[in-house]
């Protein structure tokens, strides 16, 4: 998520408005909906920022629902020129999830910023590796061991979470949250528990599922049914934080394009999927999108890659 532009530093939010309004909501999406870590934090920004503007605005005193559309659409005005659109409609959209928890808890009764208008978001394809990059990604490790004589645990460990980054399409969120009795391995599965806290049964592959062994055998520090699979060598979970960062290691020392993230290995899990033939509503289901829509952009990459590959080839394109 951007920045805001102005850099002032933010005003504290009022201490009862966080532990009566702010916090308790947070708490339900994380704890009870299995928000990621990430759109939490989203979500705190996007209210925090709305709350300093009320302020601003002479109208935190008044209770949110007393808020009408003129003000609202001022609110959405003035972030304009603070945020780019993208972040503008993440932090409506988190808005209009704040209204509608208190709405079903009776605590509010309407939601302004139902209908609101936004500017219209600019379309950007995800980006994703090829799949000669996403082979020299994931052979990043392995080589790191066999020339730099590398740390065995963290060798194993990192090669598998980029084979199942991969090879599985999971979230970051997901990954860090994997435990041990969520797999079976002899099916080769692992069933993860997504946004919503939906469950869905995600395919590892016969590489992950070699990884996974050779590491659960040899080098996790614990491997009961509740214990997490990507750890530390004193067996504490790894952050999402942390993931980012050893992917931009090895993303130096392959010589590919820094600004890719965990997430862009799921972007190719999915791409190279529909590459190579796989029905769209499959790929639905293995990245638990709730809607086809939201799968339905990753056609437009591959299209936009049979296009180029029309005109760069064809007599007569």
């Amino acid at each position: 998520m951007s920045e805001a532009k102005d850099g002032a530093a933010p005003d504290p939010l009022p201490p009862p408005v966080n532990a009566e309004w702010l916090q308790p909501w947070l708490d339900h999406l994380e704890l009870e909906r299995r928000y990621s870590l990430y759109t939490v934090r989203n979500y705190r920004q996007a209210f925090e920022d709305f709350h300093r503007w009320l302020r601003r605005s002479g109208l935190a005193t008044r209770p949110f629902d007393a808020l009408v559309t003129r003000e609202i659409r001022d609110f959405v005005i003035e972030a304009q020129h603070r945020y780019d659109r993208r972040t503008l409609h993440n932090h409506v959209s988190g808005l209009r999830a704040f209204y509608r928890h208190w709405m079903r808890l009776g605590r509010l009764t309407r939601n302004p910023f139902t209908g609101v208008a936004l500017p219209k978001m600019e379309k950007r394809l995800p980006k994703f590796l090829t799949e000669k990059q996403a082979d020299a990604l994931l052979e990043a490790p392995t080589r790191e061991l066999d020339t730099e004589g590398a740390d065995p645990f963290v060798g194993w460990r990192d090669r598998l979470v980029l084979e199942l980054l991969y090879g599985a399409g999971l979230r970051i969120s997901e990954l860090c949250s994997l435990n041990y009795g969520m797999i079976d391995v002899a099916e080769g599965v692992a069933r993860v528990l997504g946004k919503g806290n939906k469950e869905r049964v995600c395919p590892i592959g016969a590489v992950a599922k070699t990884v996974l062994v050779r590491f659960r055998d040899e080098f996790a520090p614990a491997k009961g049914a509740d214990d997490a699979v990507i750890v530390d060598a004193s067996g504490q979970r790894l952050t999402p934080r942390t993931l980012q960062l050893m992917m931009k290691r090895y993303l130096a020392q392959c010589g590919l394009p820094m600004d890719l993230s965990p997430h862009k290995l799921r972007h190719s899990f999915a791409t190279h999927l529909l590459d190579r033939g796989a029905d769209l509503r499959l790929v639905q289901e293995l990245l638990g999108h709730a809607r086809l829509t939201t799968t339905q952009v990753y056609t437009h990459v591959t299209m936009a890659r049979l296009k180029d590959i029309y005109k760069k080839a064809h007599p007569r394109a």
